[in-house]
């Protein structure tokens, strides 16, 4: 997987279970930053799988994720890691998030994940969309990581950030981008 995020990582390895061993960009001895410069989420999932197969010569597959907010037009979309700037973290972008919508009845929001597949010549893309709102504050067990604790998926009452890890890969963007991910695999054998 051409990331060098360890949650994502971890969470796509617990999704998984053990179906298929997904290496990281470490153990294959990646220690550069791919370019993230696509104006779309499909572009830079692209980008970063297509890196890795012109460098490395590995097939794989690579995602970008964006939390889409509809009272901000679609924001903060391709740039949700670097929402607050370049050096932000996740508690800077929430903060401003929070910030942006205080006073709007609208908090409607979705988090798509897009995967970009790279087998021999071809690449291929799947992609899964989880709606909900955002919170008017961050709640959190401990749990999950950038934008969940002000995240309540649709149908819940809490925030991805107060849900078992187990629940939340089961209906979250990224567990649905997976399993689509995991038919395509398997449906190469």
């Amino acid at each position: 997987m051409a990331t060098n995020n360890a949650h994502k990582l971890s969470e796509i390895r617990q999704i998984l279970d053990g179906r298929y061993t997904i290496l990281s960009l470490e153990d294959i001895g990646c220690k550069i930053e791919i370019p993230e410069t696509g104006d779309t989420l499909e572009e830079n999932a692209r980008q970063k799988a297509g890196f890795i197969k012109e460098h490395f010569g590995y097939d794989c597959f690579a995602d970008d994720t964006g939390l889409e907010v509809e009272a901000l037009n679609g924001e903060p979309g391709v740039r949700t890691a670097r929402f607050a700037g370049e050096d932000c973290n996740p508690e800077n972008n929430m903060a401003l998030l929070l910030q942006r919508l205080e006073g709007k009845q609208n908090r409607k929001a979705r988090f798509r994940t897009v995967i970009a597949i790279v087998q021999g010549d071809k690449m291929n893309t799947v992609e899964g969309i989880v709606n909900g709102e955002i919170a008017k504050e961050k709640a959190s067990d401990g749990q999950g990581f950038g934008y969940d604790p002000v995240f309540i998926p649709e149908g819940h009452s809490v925030t991805f950030a107060q849900m078992p890890s187990q629940d939340k890969n089961a209906i979250s963007h990224r567990g649905r981008a997976v399993a689509k991910l995991v038919e395509f695999l398997d449906s190469a054998k």
